[in-house]
């Protein structure tokens, strides 16, 4: 792997003469108690700010406060003026701008683009404190306050809208949010090496127009620099004629040694790749050259064009051998730089060994932040992930590189929760991450990683190069158990089952000693075609970690439960595909009390998919087969209906589509049947009343449900 500059190692700014913060300002009352004047750096966020790890803003702020500059906080500022923008007044160096934890699309609006009645990041949970599209907004005042002060973007609403995108809200492809925002820079995934290096070069005199090349930024160039060359990307992965349909992660063995090709003829075999191509070709385009994107013109009115930028961009996130990318936006050029080094673990540890308060700021009074409620007793192992699932974000915001924390480090955070929290009673919430058990796992050859171009470890199967061993997680667990106040460790990330089955003795750790009697996973879904387009494991692996499960919690004398998870309405699935993911939720009385429709958030694998009706996991063109989509609203629903097959509120609908299917032999009043022939007195398909793991109709009759689980 490249080379980096350790992020403590810059000399710190003048102002570390301040010390550390009891928390960071938000007003000017709290800079004057400090002894500021004015802010190096105001970092502009959509969530309420809480002092804390898990709160990217606070991560941030106190990065660059222990680096000597002062910093300060403008949290959910009132939009309709610029005038809450001016409330620290003019900040030294730059604004720092951000949507918050979550996309802001996402936080406002369901799946179904309803928009949702609370806000988890704002005190008392209440909705509406953010704008949509808050980079944008928060951007265009922040320049309205003060023309003068350079604006970098960040977070994962910037992070994931780094280039022309698909945005579903509005059902068009989007610029980059660079351009939209008209910030400086954008700083994309976890953001510690870039931020700490463009602070002090900004402190030293540069011009925010100078910080070019920074990995993890983009920013615009007027021309390509000189001494550099321009791969165009429909060399690389060519929309042609269809291909068979070929293992996307298994072209060649990673490790294998083959010859260099000298230039760039004689490639078009290669560009039969179904995902990612070739490594042959970063060595033969290796050095200054950058690949040039379709425009944002070409690819916001052709789905194909579009989903071949995606491939292409999906190809390079390996910060081993990743190229740089353009991409032109009408008179404006914005360059993509290679994604961030990883921190070590040194460099992790420093991160969270932080002087946070942990709470949220005294400003908010008693007032309850639902996302602090629920993480404010939880330690945040490692980041990243290597499982490439095509419909998630944090693969692509975090990279899937594990960066994880050293086993002292997270016992101090244990300790401090137990030693300064108000409310802790004993119980750690979880210790995890991204996902519970990818902790210190990495490739076995760092040579073989850095060379790598799959976008999965554990997709079609588990890489043979990929280190499984759980012995350092289950050694941190045993260790947290044992500290002195502590009486129970939760785990309650996701679990990757898949690569649980490998160790025995972790199952057995795990559903032993943590597990609050039920277990959440993610299958997502029975069927293999759905599956296959979701770059997720089969159920035989759920069915060998279940029988896992239910073992050892029978050895330990436990009733305990898994709880699986399932997407409706992904891109793939038909009809019969939720019809068969129901029989199987029936055959094992499994009754969904809440379930989620797939979400196409910007950049992801599947929204490509969603976008252009073609398996973009294998290369696309105008003549390659269309999968199906559920757009519609009326089929979104029904998938729906289908995991809630058991809510007498979607029987009629379910019973017409039955009967079109030509399943109607599944409607009838016996165990076998998926629904029954009656329709309970006050019940349609717009009515059902949930109380707990009862469904009542109007008279109050109960309908039993098992295993009722929230998704």
């Amino acid at each position: 792997m490249h080379s980096a500059k350790n992020i403590f190692s810059y000399k710190k700014y003048w102002a570390s003469r301040f010390g550390a913060s009891r928390e960071l300002p938000m007003t000017q009352a709290q800079m004057t108690e400090r002894g500021w004047d004015e802010c190096d750096i105001i970092l502009v966020t959509g969530d309420a700010y809480i002092d804390h790890p898990s709160f990217g803003m606070a991560l941030i702020g106190r990065l660059l406060e222990a680096q000597g500059f002062r910093v300060g906080i403008i949290s959910q500022p009132d939009w309709s003026s610029a005038e809450d923008f001016r409330r620290l007044g003019k900040p030294k160096l730059f604004f720092g701008v951000t949507g918050g934890n979550m996309d802001s699309m996402v936080n406002r609006y369901t799946s179904d683009k309803k928009i949702r009645s609370n806000d988890a990041y704002t005190p008392d949970g209440v909705a509406g404190k953010r704008p949509d599209r808050a980079v944008n907004v928060y951007s265009h005042r922040c320049r309205e306050a003060f023309k003068d002060v350079p604006i970098i973007i960040g977070g994962i609403e910037a992070s994931l809208r780094r280039i022309a995108h698909y945005d579903y809200w509005s059902d068009k492809v989007r610029k980059s949010v660079l351009m939209d925002s008209k910030a400086d820079l954008l700083v994309y995934g976890n953001a510690e090496r870039q931020v700490v290096e463009i602070a002090h070069r900004l402190a030293n005199g540069e011009a925010i127009a100078d910080l070019k090349g920074i990995r993890g930024t983009v920013h615009f160039v007027k021309q390509i620099p000189a001494g550099w060359a321009v791969k165009d990307s429909t060399d690389m992965d060519k929309p042609g004629v269809v291909t068979l349909p070929q293992n996307p992660y298994q072209e060649e063995p990673a490790c294998d040694k083959k010859p260099d090709l000298p230039g760039f003829k004689n490639l078009e075999g290669l560009n039969e790749a179904p995902i990612l191509f070739s490594k042959h070709i970063t060595k033969a385009i290796r050095g200054n050259t950058v690949v040039r994107l379709p425009d944002y013109d070409a690819v916001k009115d052709d789905p194909i064009l579009y989903a071949h930028a995606s491939r292409v961009m999906h190809a390079e996130t390996n910060p081993g051998n990743a190229l740089p990318m353009i991409q032109q936006h009408g008179t404006r050029l914005i360059w993509i730089n290679p994604p961030p080094i990883p921190l070590t673990m040194a460099e992790m540890d420093g991160v969270f060994d932080l002087p946070y308060s942990r709470l949220p700021h005294t400003s908010y009074g008693n007032a309850n932040v639902p996302a602090f409620e629920m993480i404010q007793h939880s330690v945040n192992i490692m980041r990243g992930c290597f499982g490439g699932c095509t419909f998630c974000s944090i693969t692509e915001h975090e990279g899937r590189i594990i960066q994880s924390r050293s086993e002292d480090s997270i016992i101090r955070e244990i300790e401090a929760i137990r030693d300064t929290s108000p409310a802790f009673t004993g119980h750690i919430s979880d210790l995890g991450g991204p996902t519970a058990n990818m902790y210190r796992l990495a490739c076995k050859d760092p040579k073989i990683e850095e060379s790598c171009r799959k976008p999965s470890c554990v997709y079609p199967g588990i890489c043979p190069n990929l280190n499984t061993d759980h012995a350092p997680l289950i050694k941190l667990y045993r260790r947290a158990r044992k500290l002195p106040g502590i009486k129970k460790i939760f785990i309650a990330s996701g679990l990757r089952y898949d690569l649980a089955v490998e160790s025995p003795e972790y199952v057995k750790e795990l559903v032993t000693h943590h597990v609050g009697g039920y277990l959440k996973i993610a299958p997502e879904h029975t069927e293999e075609g759905v599956l296959s387009k979701m770059m997720k494991p089969g159920m035989g692996s759920y069915d060998r970690f279940k029988t896992m499960f239910d073992k050892y919690s029978k050895e330990a004398g436990k009733e305990q439960y898994l709880i699986p998870y399932f997407i409706a309405a992904h891109p793939g699935t038909t009809d019969k595909d939720m019809l068969n993911l129901a029989i199987w939720l029936k055959k094992h009385d499994f009754r969904a009390d809440q379930v989620q429709a797939f979400l196409p958030s910007p950049m992801s694998i599947a929204t490509a998919m969603y976008h252009s009706g073609k398996d973009t996991l294998h290369k696309v063109s105008r003549k390659a087969p269309d999968i199906s989509i559920p757009k519609a609203v009326k089929q979104r629903r029904l998938h729906k209906a289908f995991l809630r097959y058991h809510d007498p509120a979607n029987w009629p609908m379910l019973r017409d589509a039955l009967k079109a299917m030509g399943r109607a032999d599944l409607i009838g009043n016996g165990k076998q049947h998926l629904i029954p022939a009656f329709q309970p007195k006050g019940f349609s398909d717009t009515t059902s009343k949930t109380f707990g793991n009862k469904t009542k109709d109007a008279k109050g009759k109960a309908f039993r449900t098992k295993h009722v689980f929230k998704h």
